[in-house]
């Protein structure tokens, strides 16, 4: 099983669409394993962006998801990355198809409602920037042997 980390951003927070998201996600089948309401300090939107430092949209990023408060998700499952970032749909609401995340909510080409792991790799740095020992939980669902093909042995 694999962990993504998942950012509603301030823009879905202030138009009150965090239910409609999450309920994406565990409608799909994922398992909400963390979940944390927080603002975003400069420090650590610094950190979580290094990689976009030298880009020209990059202040206004920092200066965008330190804005408002996010919610911040861990979302666990079977090629949970892949999962998530086609729930969520193209960069662009603008460009995203129907059926999305972006593609239904959104419109504006910086404001994009979502963050999300873009490879186990990724997920790991990231969801030990945004939680500490223990705030990602490990526990049984019964209804997984209804999402998951376990007869092998292993989930499918």
């Amino acid at each position: 099983m694999e962990t993504s980390l998942i950012i509603l951003k301030p823009d879905a927070v202030q138009r009150g669409l965090m239910g409609r998201i999450i309920s994406r996600f565990e409608e799909k089948g994922l398992q909400i394993v963390g979940a944390k309401l927080m603002h975003i300090s400069q420090e650590l939107a610094a950190k979580h962006y290094a990689d976009h430092a030298s880009k020209p949209f990059y202040p206004g990023l920092v200066k965008f998801m330190t804005s408002s408060p996010v919610l911040v998700l861990a979302i666990r499952g079977n090629g949970a990355v892949t999962i998530c970032r086609n729930l969520m749909g193209a960069t662009f609401g603008s460009k995203a198809a129907g059926g999305t995340i972006r593609g239904d909510f959104g419109v504006s080409n910086s404001f994009n409602l979502i963050h999300g792991s873009d490879s186990p790799e990724a997920a790991v740095r990231e969801l030990g920037l945004f939680f500490t020992a223990g705030e990602v939980l490990d526990f049984a669902r019964a209804g997984d042997a209804w999402v998951y093909d376990t007869s092998g042995g292993k989930p499918e």
